[in-house]
């Protein structure tokens, strides 16, 4: 049997050196975007996985693979956003930003090894295109969710969605043996 746990670190050391990447690029500009555009963002690159998974042809030469990475990072980024709120200064310290990374990750993780637990590995047997499906539900919840000011009557809050997101993308990137 496959060690999740491994495998769930080589897709996140994947996406964060992206992210790293992205960040000596274009440093910590995406601080300016509130967590519905980060959802908006979430979406288009689902959406866009969803599209070539059904048409089986892309006129852009990228796959679906940087896409769900895409997803990742921006859901990371969104749960920082939920923690500092939107910053006017983009200018924020690397080792910090690399830090709440790390730290988002790392509960997305926790998160994913407890409910793995329960459904024992249930998401083996699913399809990279049921991840897609899940991972739109989850934004479309949160845009709800967003759309009600944050509100909910009996539904977990956006972060919960952002977690699931993650791990969602995580077990299709596993499924489409990135990493391994």
């Amino acid at each position: 049997m496959p060690d999740t746990s491994k495998q769930f670190d080589q897709v996140i050391d994947i996406c964060f050196d992206t992210f790293e990447k992205k960040l000596k690029d274009y440093g910590t500009a995406w601080r300016i975007l509130r967590t519905s555009s980060l959802t908006d963002q979430i979406y288009i690159k689902a959406q866009r996985i969803r599209s070539i998974e059904t048409k089986k042809e892309q006129k852009v030469d990228e796959g679906i693979v940087p896409e769900f990475i895409g997803i990742i990072n921006y859901a990371v980024i969104a749960l920082i956003q939920i923690e500092l709120g939107v910053g006017e200064d983009v200018g924020m310290e690397t080792e910090k930003a690399i830090a709440l990374y790390r730290k988002y990750s790392s509960e997305a993780k926790k998160l994913m090894l407890n409910k793995n637990h329960d459904y024992d590995e249930a998401w083996r047997s699913m399809r990279v295109s049921s991840f897609t499906d899940l991972i739109l539900m989850k934004i479309f919840r949160t845009k709800e969710i967003e759309n009600n000011q944050g509100k909910t009557l009996i539904s977990e809050n956006v972060d919960a969605n952002y977690y699931d997101m993650i791990n969602y993308a995580v077990f299709a990137l596993i499924k489409l043996e990135i990493g391994s």
